[in-house]
């Protein structure tokens, strides 16, 4: 960042158990409005890795729901914009782990009873809202649990004309 001349801005958003969703993505609302004072959307970006990368794809779910001018570009590591981290991979990736069963989902207990399938939550769920997100990196690996939620995110992506790219490293979990 500072090679290239870039503000980094890291944010603390409420998680479970004290707090229940969609708390998070109100946070980020609440930090970006305050960025969007001083920069323009297009000279933002947000990111973030596992839980906080669901939460980046649920973000501009949020945020474009609220008519809030979207950031430049996002990034999606180790995470998908489908919060029941769907496909295949989350049950055979449970053997090279040494797993008998597939993990949990800890997010649970921030979803509570809220359905995992709607589009605030599991972005992948509206074309509508897919087709309104800025260029996107996704980031995984052919050992994550998350690689067949994130090709799906790309491809979904992808289907509905978002710039977006797909990095995949072979081995690592």
């Amino acid at each position: 960042a500072k090679q290239l001349g870039v503000d980094i801005l890291s944010i603390t958003y409420l998680q479970a158990p004290e707090a229940v969703f969609p708390a998070a993505s109100e946070d980020v609302e609440k930090v970006y409005r305050e960025l969007l004072k001083s920069h323009k959307s297009q000279n933002i970006g947000i990111f973030g890795s596992s839980a906080g990368g669901l939460l980046t794809a649920q973000s501009m779910a949020w945020l474009g729901s609220k008519k809030v001018p979207l950031p430049g570009a996002v990034g999606i590591f180790c995470a998908s914009a489908d919060a029941r981290w769907a496909g295949d991979s989350w049950y055979w990736q449970k053997a090279m782990k040494g797993l008998s069963s597939p993990p949990t989902l800890d997010e649970r207990f921030y979803y509570g009873d809220h359905p995992l399938n709607d589009p605030m939550m599991s972005p992948i769920e509206s074309d509508a809202i897919l087709a309104k997100f800025p260029p996107t990196l996704l980031l995984s690996a052919t050992r994550a649990g998350e690689m067949s939620a994130a090709v799906n995110t790309h491809r979904l992506l992808v289907r509905n004309r978002v710039d977006a790219e797909l990095h995949m490293w072979d081995g690592l979990n």
